[in-house]
């Protein structure tokens, strides 16, 4: 297990990574969502439907939380990826929001 050093540094990366992967998105023209990061956690807004995404880092079990679509989705380090991932469904971090922000939009 990494300790808490080395899990900030990553997490932060990846965190950072997703923010900046969000806001891209954000400024298209047909975006239904805003990023808003505060105290090191990244919250996606959604106007219609109104909803909200909360991403976060949980330090002392080393993964990074996702609450979305009632769910909470636990993601683990995998070093050999250099990436946070989903263990049940494979998915990194950026590929599996981007895919529940998609399922949102269609509710």
């Amino acid at each position: 297990m990494m300790d808490e050093l080395e899990f900030r540094r990553v997490s932060d990366a990846a965190l950072d990574a997703l923010k900046r992967h969000l806001m891209l998105q954000e400024e298209e023209p047909d975006a239904r969502f805003e990023v808003e990061e505060q105290n090191g956690v990244l919250s996606v807004l959604f106007d219609q439907p109104a909803g909200k995404f909360v991403i976060t880092p949980n330090t002392p079990v080393r993964q990074i939380w996702i609450s979305a679509l009632s769910t909470s989705f636990k993601l683990d380090w995998d070093a050999t990826a250099a990436d946070f991932v989903l263990p049940r469904t494979g998915e990194h971090i950026e590929p599996l929001v981007d895919r529940l922000i998609d399922e949102f939009s269609q509710e």
